[in-house]
């Protein structure tokens, strides 16, 4: 398992959602990876959406959008 956060690089609008820099998530993985999206980002996808009631695929976002570094 591995920690990583997770921030948005810009401001994006898209299919009535908006995802800000100020949006920073913590994740941990299932394995020990070096990419959290390494698996269809799910851990991103429902971390995103408990913090912030956003929907990672309704705005079609991709790991290019997001810089993240590993906690440990």
């Amino acid at each position: 398992m591995r920690d990583f956060e997770i921030t948005p690089k810009r401001i994006k609008r898209s299919n009535n959602t908006v995802l800000t820099p100020e949006m920073k998530v913590t994740i941990t993985t299932k394995q020990n990876v070096s990419n959290p999206f390494y698996n269809g980002a799910e851990e991103v996808k429902e971390a995103y959406m408990r913090l912030y009631g956003f929907d990672y695929k309704k705005a079609c976002c991709t790991h290019s959008d997001f810089t993240f570094w590993a906690l440990d």
